[in-house]
């Protein structure tokens, strides 16, 4: 007969970690998941880099898009719909990297139309080698990041401060960027 010095009453995790000190801030998350939108699914700053002309434009311009990311993000920041609007926006970015990298769409093309260039993956591509890896690659593994990350639960008034700064960061980080891009286009 062995002694038992706790009951076992379901509070037993009560001396072990909580999940607020285990879990991420969903502040982080959408950082996270906004920088990866923003230049990881970039794929004219990953061109200028490797040599190409207008790393500076293409910086700007992913700074603008990960601010703009980071804003749809936040708006939709709680605790049950982050995660869904993350990965939407996730596969959407890599959708339109894909489409971008496989038809060689210019940066200079989108900056001097001044609108938006939609370039998405013909349907004969998505059977090619390119368009899926660039899929799985950039879209399905922050994807699984994402849903795998324990975020830490905010109360209501902590979760809303929350999604009302990282939306008012975002906002004006898209500002600034898209002003700065305009002053070098012209």
């Amino acid at each position: 007969m062995s002694l038992k010095l706790f009951r076992s009453t379901g509070y037993h995790s009560i001396l072990a970690p909580g999940e607020t000190r285990v879990a991420m801030h969903p502040g982080w998350a959408v950082v996270a998941s906004s920088v990866w939108i923003g230049f990881a699914c970039n794929p004219w700053f990953w061109r200028s880099l490797s040599g190409g002309s207008g790393l500076m434009a293409a910086s700007l311009q992913g700074v603008a898009i990960t601010g703009g990311a980071a804003t749809v993000i936040s708006l939709f920041g709680w605790r049950r719909t982050l995660k869904p609007v993350a990965t939407l926006l996730l596969g959407a970015a890599a959708l339109v990297a894909a489409g971008v990298w496989t038809q060689d769409v210019a940066l200079g093309a989108t900056l001097e139309s001044q609108r938006a260039v939609m370039a998405l993956p013909s349907w004969a591509s998505l059977f090619g080698w390119q368009v899926p890896t660039l899929l799985g690659l950039l879209g399905l593994l922050p994807m699984l990041w994402l849903w795998n990350t324990h975020l830490r639960r905010l109360s209501g008034s902590a979760q809303l401060g929350a999604n009302l700064t990282g939306m008012a960061l975002g906002a004006t980080i898209t500002g600034g960027a898209l002003l700065a891009l305009s002053m070098l286009a012209h």
